[in-house]
């Protein structure tokens, strides 16, 4: 797949020209009601591309089943703001019907993992903006999804709606999706028996 630099501002172009794209087609192992995901890395489509006020600097989306088995459903990671360092991530999670199953927004600093450029105030802006770039190319992988949502031996943390995670553990065609937050990773999963997305966290 082909991106066009020129399309870009200077530093969106450097900075895009440094990370990998991503676009895969594999299987997912040991799952057969799991089609094939597709991941495609999708810059704007030109300079200036707006979401109400907010002006779009990259977008990364995939295709995945998550609340039906049967079918994909739209995951979009849309990073949106002045600037990368200061702008805000938009994840957005798309039935294969056109509903809206989550809609989060969190700081882009949240994909910066290595801790050296999160907490070095000297770190340089380039290398924080790279480090973003990159988790967002990477934030759709194949690793980042799971099936079953839960292993056989988890047990709820504290504070878990019972009948929650019951939904959950008993049904074993439910797809799990990790991703960095702010606060840590979080595991996204739907529920079919409640009909709507829950978000799971420190579980053992």
């Amino acid at each position: 797949m082909s991106i066009s630099l020129r399309s870009l501002g200077p530093v969106a172009a450097l900075l895009l020209a440094a990370t990998s794209c991503v676009n895969t087609e594999r299987d997912i192992a040991n799952s057969s009601a799991t089609r094939a995901m597709r991941t495609e890395f999708t810059p704007p489509r030109g300079r200036g591309e707006r979401v109400g006020s907010t002006t779009v600097l990259n977008t990364v989306r995939a295709t995945h089943p998550f609340s039906d088995p049967k079918s994909d459903d739209k995951f979009i990671l849309q990073l949106r703001g002045p600037r990368i360092l200061s702008g805000s991530l938009h994840l957005v999670v798309l039935s294969s019907q056109g509903d809206t199953l989550r809609h989060e927004v969190m700081p882009a600093t949240a994909l910066i993992d290595d801790p050296t450029l999160r907490d070095n105030q000297s770190a340089s802006v380039r290398d924080k903006e790279i480090s973003i770039m990159r988790g967002m190319n990477n934030f759709f992988s194949d690793k980042h999804f799971a099936q079953p949502a839960l292993p056989a031996t988890a047990t709820p943390p504290a504070g878990v709606n019972a009948q929650a995670w019951a939904s959950l553990r008993n049904d074993p065609t439910a797809v799990g999706f990790d991703y960095a937050s702010p606060t840590g990773e979080r595991r996204l999963v739907y529920s079919r028996q409640l009909a709507k997305v829950l978000v799971v966290n420190d579980y053992q």
